[in-house]
């Protein structure tokens, strides 16, 4: 059943003229990058998008991602803790 499936899925990908869409695309070339990189790869990559993420945002947009991540993690006692100081602290 499972093989219907993904043969509808690459059926449904291509448009008419028979061109992969870029959902297609965009899936086979991350399943090829992953493929030839390991995970230090990924590590730099994520270290230089951090980076760049620093250089044009300031504080107050980590404060509002922080605010949003741990809203939605409230199982963890350490995200709960942190995020009532950070609340109260940005009252002040």
């Amino acid at each position: 059943m499972a093989n219907s499936n993904s043969n509808n899925n690459s059926n449904n990908s291509k448009n008419s003229n028979n061109k992969m869409s870029y959902e297609e695309a965009g899936r086979k070339g991350g399943e090829q990058t992953a493929k030839n990189h390991d995970k230090e790869f990924y590590q730099e990559i994520g270290e230089k998008g951090g980076e760049a993420t620093s250089e044009n945002h300031d504080k107050k947009f980590y404060q509002e991602i922080g605010a949003k991540g741990g809203s939605q993690s409230s199982n963890s006692s350490n995200s709960n803790n942190s995020n009532s100081s950070n609340k109260s602290n940005s009252n002040k």
